[in-house]
Formats: C-alpha cells, structure tokens, sequence
C-alpha cells in the first residue's frame, strides 16, 4: 500500500503547477511584445493583423530615438543622467532614513512607540497624491525649486520602507544587541555593523520598490522644474508619446520603453533573492 501511494502522480501540484507557468506566461506577453515592437521596421508595425514576433530586426527606432530628441535642446542622454540621478538618491538615502527610523521603533523603548508606528502604517494607506500640493508649497518656500533636492526630499521619508525595516528587525535576538553593547559597541557601532547587514533583505525589498516608484514617476520633474536640463526619462518618453505624428513614433516610443524598464529589470534580477526573504517576515509580529 505505501508502495502505491509513492508511486500516485501528484496531478494537482501538476496542475498548479502548469496553471502558474501560463498565467505567468500571459503576464510576461506585453513585455515580450513591446521588446519585439522596438526592433520591427516600419513595414512590420502596420501590418493587420499585427505580428507578435519581430521578423526583420532593425535598429532604426532607437536612431530615429536619438533623432528626435536630438532637435531639442536637452540630448536624451541628460533625461537618462537626471533619471539615474534622482532615483539613486531617493533609493540611498531612503534606505539610510527607514533604516534609522525602524531601528528605535523595534529595538529601543522610546516614548509612544507603539502610536509612532501604528501612523507609519496608517500613512500607507493614504495616496501620494494628498500631500503634493503641502509638499510643493514647503519645497517652494525653502527655496529648491529647479533643484535635484526638490526632486529628492520628498520622498526620503517612506512609510513602506520604515514598516518593512521594522518588522524585518523585531525578528533580531535583542541578545545579539545586548552582546555588541557589552563588548563596548556604541549606539551608532552597534547600528552600522550588527543591525545594517542583518537588513540586507529588507533593504533590497524598499530599494526594488523604491527605485521603481522613483524611475517611473514624471511628477517631480514635471512640477518642481521649469528647467529643460533637469527633466527626467518619463517626462521625455511622454513628450514623445504626445503630440503630432504620435502614430509613426509607435516604433520609436516601444524603443524608449524599452531603455527605461532596462533598469528595473536588472535591479529586480539583483535583489529577487532577498526579496522573498523579507515577504517571509514582514507580516510576523513582535
């Protein structure tokens, strides 16, 4: 009898299993679709019905891409800079603020710690949208308008990157802590060599999530710049989107979407790892 039972297919783990891999297939299509879009000629991007496979690859679109941003005064590779730039920063020292903000919240006994963290959680809930005007008004009077810093500030502080910090640190031994500060560790020793490396899977999940968000968004360079010099890649990939012609830019814009999700996806490569790590503790509680 035990002998049949290890011999019986597992036809639902197989099911599932297909089941996943073409759900994941049909989510993968537009992605493989715009890539295939980049590199069709001309002749290929009309046809009806449309091809979902390029059959002549060119690189024409990425030239005509160079092209037209190259009668502007700003050369697509400054949107490229500004874009790499802004989402750098916001990623660095998005990571260096959640980080310094979870640590006390999870390991320390300060005052009204538990209402400091419940309005962290409650500012997840809330749109974006309802503090830009507060945002541009305070980033007005400061005076950073037409500044890489107006395009960063804002966005350092981020409620999703202190609650995954939090919850990836209250699974830390306070042991591990209590030894470092017996064997003479400072505060400030004790965060940059204990606590950092042991938040590797929490900094990579807000560093994906983070860059993305900061890669993907026109709004600060659409807001807080008047300067053509200082506008980001979105920004620029909508300016071509839009206007006369849009129809014969189809190529050309698929071309520009592709050099912007490039990023992304590389990031994403890097950090999957310990992506998952962090999803596995960040729901527990203290």
């Amino acid at each position: 009898m035990t002998g049949a039972v290890k011999g019986r297919k597992d036809w639902g783990g197989f099911f599932l299993y297909l089941f996943l891999t073409l759900f994941g297939l049909l989510m993968l299509a537009p992605l493989v679709y715009m890539v295939s879009t980049a590199f069709k000629p001309t002749s290929e991007l009309f046809l009806f019905p449309p091809r979902f496979f390029v059959n002549n690859p060119t690189l024409i679109n990425f030239r005509d891409l160079l092209l037209i941003t190259g009668t502007t005064s700003v050369p697509f590779s400054r949107f490229i800079f500004n874009s790499l730039l802004v989402s750098s920063c916001i990623v660095l020292f998005g990571i260096l603020v959640s980080a310094m903000a979870a640590y006390p919240l999870a390991k320390h006994n300060m005052p009204f710690r538990s209402a400091i963290f419940n309005m962290v959680v409650l500012a997840i809930m809330f749109s974006p949208m309802v503090v830009q005007i507060p945002q541009y008004l305070l980033i007005s009077k400061i005076g950073l308008i037409n500044t890489y810093w107006a395009m960063i500030l804002p966005y350092l502080a981020a409620p999703v990157g202190m609650f995954l910090m939090t919850q990836f640190l209250r699974q830390i031994p306070d042991a591990l802590l209590e030894a470092a500060r017996i064997d003479g560790a400072s505060e400030w020793k004790v965060f940059w060599v204990v606590v950092m490396p042991m938040l590797k899977p929490a900094i990579a999940t807000f560093a994906l999530f983070s860059f993305i968000s900061a890669w993907n968004d026109p709004y600060p360079a659409m807001v807080y710049t008047t300067d053509q010099d200082m506008k980001s890649l979105p920004l620029a990939i909508q300016t071509i989107s839009g206007g006369y012609g849009v129809v014969a830019r189809v190529g050309t814009l698929a071309a520009a979407s592709l050099l912007m999700i490039v990023p992304t996806i590389i990031v994403f490569i890097v950090t999957q790892r310990l992506v998952l790590q962090t999803m596995a503790h960040s729901g527990l509680k203290e």
